[in-house]
């Protein structure tokens, strides 16, 4: 479940001080996708109200979700998961051209066209879990379901930061569980946003924090990606909801969560699964060879947590023992 969370408090439509008289900071929060959003933007200079720029984004948050919510059965998604290929809009087609290309970069890593394998472990859009040897074999082969649960959020933190960009905002923070941000915070620094600790009943965002980053003022995507709060366990076994669609099984590793940032959300988001999908090394090897990448890994050593960042991985303060 991938889950970060922003260090700020937030009123509706409250506009607080900001570094300069000018500043108009405003947070705005809705519901979509299952949960909250939240904004918080500098509308220095947009002529829109809050209202009016909430509005707007409650509208860009529910097309995404007539598209490409799987919950939504009524959606293009859905639909055509159902077996309805007449259904279709250039969202989607976007959306699948993108996907095809992680996986073909990732080698099938990441395949949001394993759909039908999701399901059928019950991390997907239906309760199925525990499939046989023999299905896993078959359903790893079937790519007829579409599942964008490693893309959607960070596409929609994108889609909206586009739409505060054509306001002429320029500070902003953009939470939809994945995160968007750029500019700077009410104080005239760098946002700042927590890394949730990955341990199991860690249920709550912000609840237990283990390091907070900060953002250097330019726009970039910040995911976190982990196995510590959607899984079961049968027969004292934990099967966690990072499936790898090469194996058809969920992984079995000492990673425990993988924070991207990236220079959108869509791809932190992307990159944060894969992480999750390849493991430890292969992961570290993974964001040292892509200079547009930073990132914060934690994972297990015996009974311990530990964690590596990369370089340019700006940590201001970690709380990990």
């Amino acid at each position: 479940m991938k889950r970060i969370a922003p260090i700020f408090g937030f009123v509706l439509l409250l506009a607080v001080s900001g570094c300069t008289g000018g500043d108009r900071y405003v947070a705005l929060q809705g519901f979509a996708q299952g949960g909250t959003w939240t904004v918080k933007a500098n509308l220095r200079g947009v002529r829109l109200s809050p209202q009016a720029v909430r509005d707007s984004i409650n509208a860009i948050l529910i097309g995404i979700d007539t598209t490409l919510s799987g919950y939504n059965k009524g959606s293009v998604l859905s639909r055509r998961n159902a077996g309805d290929t007449s259904v279709n809009n250039l969202m989607f087609k976007q959306m699948c051209a993108i996907a095809d290309s992680l996986r073909e970069h990732t080698g099938g890593a990441l395949d949001c066209a394993a759909g039908a394998l999701f399901d059928a472990w019950g991390f997907g859009f239906k309760t199925d879990s525990l499939p046989s040897a023999e299905a896993v074999a078959v359903l790893k082969e079937d790519r007829s379901r579409w599942n964008f649960n490693a893309i959607a959020q960070g596409y929609s933190c994108d889609r909206v930061a586009a739409f505060l960009y054509s306001l002429g905002v320029k500070d902003m923070l953009v939470d939809i569980g994945e995160i968007f941000c750029d500019g700077v915070n009410p104080s005239g620094k760098g946002w700042n946003i927590g890394v949730d600790r990955p341990e199991d009943g860690n249920q709550e965002r912000g609840k237990a924090v283990t390091a907070v980053w900060q953002s250097d003022g330019s726009p970039c995507g910040i995911v976190t990606s982990g196995n510590y709060r959607k899984f079961y366990i049968r027969d004292g076994r934990k099967f966690a909801h990072t499936v790898d669609p090469r194996t058809g099984w969920p992984v079995q590793h000492n990673l425990l969560s993988a924070t991207i940032v990236a220079p959108d959300a869509l791809t932190a988001d992307a990159w944060a699964t894969y992480c999750m999908v390849v493991g430890l090394d292969r992961a570290r090897e993974f964001i040292l060879s892509d200079p547009s990448l930073e990132g914060y890994l934690i994972f297990a050593d015996g009974e311990e947590m530990r964690d590596w960042a990369s370089p340019g991985f700006t940590l201001v303060s970690t709380f990990l023992q």
